[in-house]
């Protein structure tokens, strides 16, 4: 399975709670990045699975309509989530031959040092509106091959 890890674009700095931080307008041109780069590139996912924080939702919906999907919010890519918890959900899917999943930091950086066993998360910098793909079809820890990690900004 590859998988396919896209940080939410750039966002509000601040708002009434951070779950309803909305992109900025740079995000908004990020995420549009992010679609046609998927979309040149052949790199359509089966599905795309999305925080349902607003700044990951508006990410997600902006590549999604790029690249003619619909969208699946799903609880689990909330921030802070557990990396077993990533490794369950991730095996309910591995019958797909691709995924995008559209969260956070620093939950991307852990679950990815997870499956190409790296031993320290903080060797790696996930930033905003980056692709990162892993292909593995084990979850469970160092099996997994790094294949590209980009930014927006070299799309």
């Amino acid at each position: 399975m590859l998988i396919l890890f896209l940080r939410h674009a750039e966002a509000e700095g601040h708002a009434t709670s951070d779950f309803v931080r909305r992109l900025t307008p740079k995000g908004t041109e990020q995420a549009a990045k992010v679609g046609k780069f998927l979309a040149r590139c052949g790199l359509v996912p089966d599905a795309i699975l999305s925080s349902p924080l607003v700044r990951a939702h508006q990410t997600a919906e902006i590549v999604a309509k790029a690249v003619g999907l619909d969208l699946v919010e799903v609880p689990w890519l909330v921030c802070g989530v557990e990396l077993k918890e990533f490794v369950i959900q991730l095996t309910a899917l591995q019958e797909m031959r691709a995924v995008l999943l559209v969260g956070h930091e620093p939950d991307f950086s852990h679950l990815i040092s997870h499956l190409i066993g790296l031993p320290d998360p903080g060797a790696l910098n996930i930033r905003k509106a980056s692709l990162t793909a892993v292909e593995t079809s084990d979850f469970h820890g160092g099996f997994g091959q790094l294949q590209f990690s980009v930014s927006a900004r070299l799309m």
